[in-house]
């Protein structure tokens, strides 16, 4: 885990704030993502409403990842200006896989609640697994 205020950043342009966090690609590790997010969040000053918001999306980001990556995860995030970055990724394919096990209606809202939440959304097939992005705002 890093956590930096240096004017380089990992988006690949000047940022007040970022860190970045590794995990094993186990559902286990989601809950620790979640505190992560919320405890740097607040640390940052980004107000509760909007920290809430931005904790659900880093939740159902990174739960996706654990279920679908199988080695790693990474979780950044970035605070620019009235931006909140939120990239997740993950060694998986951008596959969807049907679980007969699950019903759906139990299974696939994460996407529009992330959707619903965040400005705006983009995964991109990467070399290495896949990337998900949500940008939030979030006021000073």
């Amino acid at each position: 885990m890093t956590d930096s205020a240096s004017p380089t950043s990992l988006l690949g342009r000047p940022c007040r704030r970022q860190a970045l966090l590794t995990l094993p690609a186990q559902e286990a590790h989601v809950s620790a993502a979640r505190h992560f997010a919320a405890d740097l969040l607040e640390t940052w000053s980004v107000p509760a409403s909007e920290r809430d918001s931005a904790v659900l999306i880093v939740d159902e980001l990174v739960a996706n990842a654990a279920q679908y990556g199988h080695e790693r995860m990474t979780l950044l995030l970035a605070l620019d200006h009235e931006t909140l970055h939120i990239v997740v990724t993950d060694s998986g394919a951008a596959v969807k896989r049907h679980r007969p096990d699950i019903a759906p209606d139990e299974h696939g809202r994460g996407s529009g609640i992330v959707q619903y939440l965040a400005q705006s959304t983009e995964t991109r097939q990467t070399r290495s697994g896949r990337e998900v992005s949500a940008r939030l705002r979030c006021s000073p």
